[in-house]
């Protein structure tokens, strides 16, 4: 039977799949036209199967900020996927943070990656990032971040 009503996605069902799927990502790039020669950007992703990007657009729609897009898989055995992503600041700080500060994350790893990226979004939201002393403090959390558990 088809779908009479459009799929839709919960606060819960967002936390869940971010627990799983989501990742917060700080970006340090060396750009000349900073004044510190670096650039920091942050992203929030959400990554999906193909056949699944309907609920990635639910997600955008929920959030009201990011966008979705195709992302190219070359590595054998994956397969094609689609990306969501937020990565403007004005969203992350005013509707991914607090989104997720309301809905909590439930994994001990994803709370940490997210409690670091709150750390460095601050840093950035109060323009310490264009200093040499914030970047030294992002880099110190980025480090922390996203570390794969090597105990079993």
């Amino acid at each position: 039977m088809g779908r009479t009503k459009p799929l839709s996605v919960s606060a819960d069902y967002v936390v869940g799949l971010t627990d799983g799927e989501g990742c917060f990502y700080v970006s340090l790039r060396k750009n000349p036209r900073y004044q510190v020669g670096m650039m920091v950007q942050l992203h929030f992703h959400l990554k999906m199967q193909a056949s699944d990007k309907e609920v990635l657009h639910q997600v955008k729609m929920l959030l009201g900020c990011g966008e979705v897009y195709y992302q190219h898989e070359n590595r054998p055995n994956h397969a094609q996927c689609y990306r969501f992503t937020v990565a403007s600041y004005r969203d992350i700080f005013g509707k991914v943070i607090p989104f997720f500060i309301k809905y909590p994350l439930r994994t001990n790893t994803k709370k940490t990656n997210f409690l670091l990226f709150c750390r460095i979004a601050k840093i950035v939201e109060s323009k310490k990032h264009l200093t040499r002393r914030g970047l030294s403090q992002i880099a110190k959390y980025k480090k922390l971040m996203n570390q794969r558990s090597t105990s079993t």
